[in-house]
């Protein structure tokens, strides 16, 4: 008989938390006891698990030595962070909240080994938009030397979580009615517009997300010193992120050689020259990476440029971080 473990998901009834638990179900997860915990407005809901109802309880009192893993899907206190790992339970922050030289972040495609030597772990998912580069740079890194990052992250208001999209929806509703527009969530309309940033800026102009990106794909690609040059947008699109990914290299770039290293990635699904992907008529529920438009620099052919396009909330998060808990339970656990 397999092993199953008892699992906690800590968070509210969100598109997040809705996806992982769908993919808990889909990927045959050995779970005996799923426990849904919350603080909060999110106490009494409920989410459907095998064909139960189970409701979100109390955290601040919840024995985490009942469980071997937790979901942290929404910003814990420390006290109970300190209380999980105090207990054996090991932690998949999937809130990119933490500091990574506390949660390491963790792409599952790129490694076998979990940061430390023994559980419990503290391990951060990527955000959705590092999860997608940090799997497309990693499949061209055996050919590529890079030597300088762009990108442009067109985001979906899904990265706001569940307020995001119910506000894009209320938002296009009014102006299609042709009642007045009333911003809420944000500080300007959502609706048929693109924000040049999501997030305040610090004194140099960049939001904490960009900052985020950065610190993430340097631990990811395993270059610390690497120069990232990240511009996050936020597109009137609810679910799946779009990103234009210039790179320059040390050489000149053979785009025939990049097309063969991107299709025998795992995570990545290359679409066909003359083609290119979308976030909506893709990416979206999928759980693969998609490229397309792979080319050259018009002016200098040291440089590649990519479209890449993936589901942020079913791949970039929910997925990567059931991966990091299926590698966990194989080898660690």
């Amino acid at each position: 008989m397999s092993r199953t473990f008892n699992v906690a998901l800590i968070g509210s009834a969100d598109t997040i938390t809705e996806t992982l638990v769908e993919l808990l179900d889909e990927r045959n997860f050995p779970i005996d006891q799923l426990y849904l915990l919350a603080l909060g407005e999110a106490l009494g809901q409920s989410l459907a698990f095998r064909g139960r109802q189970l409701r979100f309880r109390a955290l601040d009192n919840f024995d985490f030595a009942q469980v071997q893993l937790a979901f942290v899907a929404d910003e814990l206190p420390q006290s109970c962070r300190t209380r999980a790992l105090a207990a054996g339970c090991s932690l998949i922050d999937m809130t990119a909240g933490l500091p990574l030289d506390q949660a390491p972040c963790v792409v599952p495609e790129l490694t076998t080994v979990a940061p430390g030597e023994s559980a419990p772990f503290l391990l951060s998912t990527p955000t959705p938009s590092a999860v997608a580069c940090a799997l497309v740079m990693a499949a061209l890194s055996p050919q590529l030397k890079v030597r300088r990052v762009q990108l442009t992250a067109m985001l979906s208001v899904s990265t706001l979580g569940r307020e995001g999209v119910q506000e894009l929806a209320r938002q296009t509703a009014e102006l299609l009615n042709a009642r007045p527009l009333e911003p809420r969530l944000v500080d300007r309309q959502l609706a048929f517009n693109v924000l040049a940033r999501t997030g305040e800026a610090d004194e140099q102009g960049h939001t904490l997300l960009e900052q985020r990106l950065t610190s993430e794909l340097r631990q990811l690609l395993q270059l610390p010193e690497l120069p990232i040059s990240v511009t996050c947008a936020l597109a009137p699109v609810f679910f799946g992120d779009s990103l234009s990914l210039s790179l320059q290299c040390d050489e000149e770039v053979g785009v025939a050689v990049v097309q063969r290293l991107l299709e025998a990635a795992p995570g990545l699904e290359l679409v066909e020259v003359g083609d290119y992907p979308t976030a909506v008529g893709d990416a979206v529920g999928q759980d693969q990476v998609y490229v397309g438009r792979v080319r050259a620099g018009v002016c200098d052919l040291r440089q590649l440029n990519l479209w890449i396009v993936s589901d942020n909330v079913r791949k970039g998060t929910a997925l990567n971080a059931l991966q990091i808990a299926e590698l966990l339970i194989k080898h660690y656990l």
